[in-house]
């Protein structure tokens, strides 16, 4: 496996870095036979809006779409769990001949009967996009007919990349922006976007600022109900997380409503610590949110930082390798890992824009590879040439890890403990020592190390 080479046309999206001036081509579509990790725009639009626990998500296409992104996210609810349920509209050989219209109604017009959602999110996919189903104006006679948002996504999956997916999203919930009364909306507020809500993520988050005297008017998505959704307009201030998925919602939401937004990440005690301190700052006009949130990050920190400290007895001078969705949660990773000792010897995202990997170039040591939309055979290849201690990434990354003999990390929104926040990064840093210090990988004859 020594000898594999980079196919020539993936060459241009692959850096490391001191080899050479860093120049790095991003934002494109996937290699033709390169077998991408990345997602598609179906599946890009289908992560984001999952989450909304009290509306209906109806796939409009062959079965396999839909049970694809069954439960695609380890996304809790307080309260409704019908997003949880993978509803499809099944189209067959003939629906493809004549037109699925008459399907997606009749689909469309039982589920809202049977399960009184407050909105509709149907979502299109390839077999809908050739055929040419007009899926927005079946929604629009079943909004006028049942009197709820029935919102058409238009995430056709060979429209683009997984990031196309997220704005078609976005654009479908923006219309749910709007609908409701905001007297209750304290000037002291904000909303939560691109958190997901992954093993009650959300809530951790949400109590923080809960003890700062910020009120979460919404999170989007995570736990998300419509209502709240549709009176985010009245906050002061919009909080992205997930930049890559939810960056164009903020933006439409400033120039519609003047609503300013910052980038923040809860992933790691440094970022964490920022994002609260952020937001503070954003409300001089109250300075007891500045002190409440001093004393609530000197108290966390406090609360976790012996164990991690003996965590990184253990971890110091290990490798890791990172691949992740967005270029964003990467930053934060590094930042983490640093926290432990660790070092990072590849990075890559499925999303990240130039601007990302230039920050990325600087943040990575000398010799760390850089990657975009990465493939199987590339991810093996440097894992094995950098003898990696440990694999960062998701579903899809973690059979890789094993058949290499390398601990393994899940950071994608499949997993069920919460890595977000002060408790979060100690989650990570116990995750990651058991497992890169487990005994299991001496049995691994690949291994140099131990």
């Amino acid at each position: 496996m020594s000898q594999i080479e980079v196919l020539k046309d993936r060459k241009s999206q692959i850096h490391l870095k001191g080899s050479e001036p860093f120049e790095m081509t991003c934002d494109r579509h996937s290699l033709s036979g390169s077998v991408s990790q990345r997602a598609c725009v179906f599946c890009g639009s289908r992560v984001v809006l999952y989450p909304i626990a009290d509306a209906l998500h109806l796939v409009h296409g062959p079965i396999g779409c839909a049970a694809y992104t069954w439960d695609i996210r380890g996304a809790l609810s307080s309260g409704p769990e019908l997003h949880r349920m993978s509803f499809s509209t099944d189209l067959q050989e003939t629906d493809v001949i004549y037109g699925g219209e008459k399907r997606l109604y009749a689909a469309l017009t039982q589920l809202i009967d049977q399960y009184q959602p407050k909105a509709a999110f149907i979502y299109a996919t390839c077999i809908v996009g050739i055929i040419g189903d007009d899926v927005a104006a079946v929604c629009s006679r079943v909004s006028r007919e049942k009197g709820i948002p029935v919102l058409p996504v238009h995430s056709e999956g060979f429209k683009g990349t997984k990031k196309d997916g997220y704005r078609a999203a976005c654009d479908a919930m923006f219309k749910l922006v709007g609908r409701e009364d905001t007297a209750d909306v304290s000037p002291f507020s904000i909303n939560i976007l691109g958190e997901f809500n992954i093993g009650g993520e959300a809530w951790i988050i949400r109590k923080y600022y809960e003890k700062m005297g910020v009120q979460v008017v919404s999170v989007m998505t995570g736990d998300g109900r419509v209502g709240e959704i549709g009176r985010s307009h009245g906050a002061a201030l919009n909080v992205v997380q997930c930049s890559g998925a939810m960056t164009s919602l903020a933006e439409m939401m400033q120039k519609e409503y003047g609503i300013p937004f910052i980038r923040v990440s809860y992933f790691g005690l440094e970022d964490t610590a920022k994002a609260l301190y952020d937001v503070a700052r954003r409300f001089p006009d109250n300075p007891e949110i500045l002190t409440r949130t001093m004393d609530l990050v000197k108290n966390e920190i406090r609360a976790i930082e012996p164990d991690l400290k003996e965590y990184r007895k253990d971890l110091e001078g290990k490798r890791a390798a990172i691949y992740v969705g967005g270029a964003f949660k990467a930053f934060s990773l590094i930042r983490a890992l640093k926290t432990l000792g660790m070092e990072v010897v590849l990075a890559g995202s499925q999303t990240g824009t130039d601007e990302d990997y230039r920050i990325l170039e600087q943040m990575c040591d000398e010799g760390t590879v850089i990657l975009d939309d990465a493939n199987p055979v590339e991810l093996s290849k440097y894992v094995i040439e950098k003898d990696a201690d440990l694999f960062i990434g998701g579903v899809k990354e973690r059979p890789i890890a094993y058949k290499l003999g390398v601990g393994f990390c899940d950071h994608n929104h499949e997993r069920k403990i919460p890595l977000a926040g002060f408790i979060g990064m100690y989650n990570f840093a116990k995750e990651v020592h058991s497992t890169v210090t487990s005994p299991v990988w001496k049995f691994a004859h690949r291994r140099r190390r131990v």
